[in-house]
């Protein structure tokens, strides 16, 4: 038979149940609203934690907004206006009636007319250190930088480097905002990405997009190694800002790819007709960071060099890479290369005991070692094992190298 206390626990439970009824009967008709949000609540946390347990990956999130990202980089972001004067031969009517039937125009007087490129550049550092690219200021007697704050500054041009299209202007100023560059400055496919600068003279502009790629070669210089993004970079971007979702600085803005053009591409600067087509390469931050250090140190980039032109390995039937090392194609005369007995054909293997992946791993390397530095190659020659000693030499300009 059923006890007291038996009796006494059905009592208390039915008495909750009841409490409980009346309680949501009364949220019912005078707190819908309520009872739908703490509805609505417990669904949103029933359907978090089904997404949670289905896969990690799912739960990252990105922000509602870049604003605080651009409000870091921004600052540090200049318009710059390059002035050169050009000259030109205008065609003029001819004044005779009957001869000007004959030959219309001819050469006039030889005049001067002012020119302007459009471009953007990166402040480096608080004392004025600004980048930008090469063809940005190429040719230019007079260049003008606009500040963030509206500040107008003559700059003086501290050095050049055709080769990575880079270039060094210093601007008389003092405690200007620094662009922020992390301490692992690598881009990866897939980051978000924002494009800062100047296009078409209408002021500071920001886009949006995405790494497409990396390590980007388009064979118009001997230093490549590009991100490829589709953020907007159109003409006035160029040497620019490509910034990271934090604001940090990941690469600089230098080219565009158009269908009209050659497949090489042009400079962003150099015109409205230079569309982009979604596809926009930007020199890695590490890349310019490095060209920056050695302009400002030296007045321009030193650079080691083997003297001789490589490409890389031709893959093997069948295979979807291109196999390790580097095939010398040409020796030019009198270069560390011809003086150490290298020859076109030889195939390089490894430099200073580290493995040559390829002909950019190898110009990189070869860059950064110091002039009068000797070191040692491994490769094969005819299929039979070789190892050389060479002193590098300094680079000389790009127009009497052979590499």
């Amino acid at each position: 038979m059923p006890t007291r206390t038996t009796y006494n626990t059905l009592a208390f439970i039915a008495r909750c149940a009841v409490v409980g009824l009346a309680a949501a009967f009364v949220l019912s008709v005078f707190a819908p609203g309520l009872v739908e949000r703490l509805r609505g609540r417990s669904h949103a946390g029933e359907t978090m934690h089904a997404a949670a347990g289905d896969d990690a990956a799912t739960t990252r999130h990105g922000p509602v907004s870049y604003a605080d990202a651009v409000r870091r980089a921004a600052p540090a972001v200049v318009n710059i206006y390059a002035n050169k004067a050009t000259l030109y031969r205008p065609a003029v009517p001819v004044a005779d009636a009957l001869t000007q039937r004959l030959l219309g125009y001819v050469p006039g007087r030889i005049q001067r007319r002012q020119e302007q490129s459009l471009g953007s550049g990166v402040i480096f550092s608080s004392d004025g250190y600004v980048l930008t690219n090469n063809h940005v200021i190429n040719g230019a007697d007079d260049i003008q930088v606009l500040l963030d704050d509206g500040r107008v500054s003559k700059a003086q041009i501290i050095g050049t480097d055709a080769e990575t299209d880079l270039a060094v202007l210093k601007i008389e100023a003092n405690n200007l905002p620094e662009i922020a560059v992390p301490e692992d400055a690598t881009a990866d496919v897939g980051d978000v990405v924002l494009a800062i600068g100047n296009p078409f003279g209408l002021g500071k502009t920001v886009t949006m997009g995405i790494v497409s790629a990396t390590g980007r070669q388009l064979r118009a210089s001997s230093y490549e190694d590009f991100i490829q993004t589709d953020a907007a970079i159109n003409a006035g971007n160029s040497g620019g800002a490509l910034v990271n979702a934090l604001g940090e600085l990941v690469g600089i803005n230098s080219r565009v790819y158009s269908r009209a053009q050659s497949s090489t591409g042009l400079g962003a600067s150099q015109g409205p007709s230079q569309a982009a087509e979604g596809i926009g390469f930007a020199i890695p931050v590490m890349t310019a960071k490095a060209v920056l250090d050695q302009i400002v140190k030296h007045g321009r980039v030193i650079r080691g060099w083997l003297g001789a032109d490589y490409s890389d390995v031709p893959a093997a039937v069948g295979a979807t890479a291109h196999q390790p090392g580097v095939l010398i194609r040409q020796i030019t005369p009198e270069s560390p290369a011809a003086q150490s007995g290298l020859l076109p054909g030889d195939l390089l293997l490894k430099l200073d005991g580290t493995a040559i992946v390829d002909q950019l791993d190898l110009r990189n390397r070869e860059a950064a070692i110091a002039p009068g530095t000797k070191v040692r190659l491994e490769g094969l020659r005819n299929n039979v094992a070789f190892a050389i000693d060479v002193v590098l030499a300094q680079r000389p300009a790009p127009s009497t190298t052979g590499a």
